[in-house]
């Protein structure tokens, strides 16, 4: 097994006030944000949060309007001319007319710390497109390619714009089984994704942007509190008691429902409650006998989108507060 090379400090990366506009777009606003190493470390934001200007921020592809980013306690693009830095971004295209093992196999020359060949292509699972030329490849395909461009040398740090997009589901979990490998070598991983089912089962740790600012750090499950909310899921059939949306919404901490089913006959209730026991409590009052009742934690694709809502309603009334 390799070993990763310490930071003094036990500091990867460090953002301290940075910021990035372009034009009148303000993409990052006051970040301040450190990663430590061994962490798999997930960045969600909704659509124009800052995440990729963060990463091009992280790797010295541009430079902050004020703040200072470092890497391993010196300039990000100093890192990568070491070696110490593989990234795999969803913009820039793949070389054409060329094998995918050529590609690699220049890739692995060329870094400070290079793998051999053959290792790379099977931790990325492409040993099987070795001979193919690049610009015969699937989207899914290509995205593979990249990570193994990614991991071509002994990094210490990887960084994943979008990984998974266009593979398959099991080629997504392959390529995660060689995330956490990479892991379990002492690396830090930090990938920005959409799909936030694998934020949940693979980070060690949770950013949540938010207009270029850092709203929520933690572990899945701390996000998840953060949101303050569970589900309350339950079935009403006519017989057990009469059926009024105003009774639900004014049931204690309700922030929001769902009903399905049809007037007359079974609905489907889904309340999301920030007090769920006193919400039972009030159900009973009501005069009302729920079938199946599950009180839940929310997922953190619902944590996520309460909390980026929440800011976003803080945001706006911010905003007419000061016109």
């Amino acid at each position: 097994m390799s070993t990763v090379a310490r930071t003094p400090g036990g500091e990867v990366a460090a953002f301290r006030d940075v910021s990035k506009s372009y034009g009148r777009v303000r993409a990052v606003n006051g970040l301040d944000l450190v990663l430590r190493p061994g962490e798999t470390v997930a960045l969600l934001g909704p659509n124009g949060a800052g995440k990729s200007s963060s990463l091009d921020l992280l790797l010295g592809l541009r430079d902050p309007d004020r703040g200072s980013v470092s890497l391993f306690g010196g300039s990000p693009r100093a890192a990568v001319a070491a070696g110490r830095v593989g990234a795999m971004l969803q913009s820039g295209g793949l070389m054409a007319d060329v094998k995918v093992r050529e590609l690699v196999t220049f890739a692995c020359a060329v870094h400070p710390r290079g793998h051999r060949v053959d290792r790379v292509l099977s931790d990325a699972g492409i040993t099987e497109l070795a001979e193919r030329r690049v610009d015969k490849l699937s989207g899914g395909q290509e995205q593979r390619v990249r990570f193994a461009l990614a991991i071509a040398g002994a990094n210490d740090l990887i960084v994943l714009d979008e990984p998974t997009t266009g593979m398959d589901v099991s080629v997504r979990q392959a390529f995660w089984a060689s995330m956490r490998a990479q892991a379990a070598e002492g690396r830090t991983v930090l990938f920005a994704t959409h799909y936030l089912e694998e934020a949940d089962s693979i980070a060690d740790r949770v950013l949540v942007l938010h207009r270029g600012r850092l709203i929520a750090d933690g572990t899945s499950a701390e996000i998840k509190a953060k949101a303050g909310a569970r589900r309350i899921g339950f079935e009403l059939h006519p017989e057990d008691g009469a059926f009024e949306e105003a009774v639900l919404r004014a049931l204690p901490g309700t922030v929001g429902l769902d009903v399905t089913g049809q007037p007359g006959g079974v609905r489907t209730v889904r309340i999301r409650s920030t007090d769920a026991d006193a919400g039972v409590a009030g159900l009973y009052r009501a005069g009302l006998y729920p079938r199946g009742l599950e009180v839940t934690s929310l997922g953190l694709e619902q944590a996520f989108l309460t909390i980026t809502g929440e800011k976003d309603a803080q945001d706006d009334a911010l905003e007419e507060s000061t016109r």
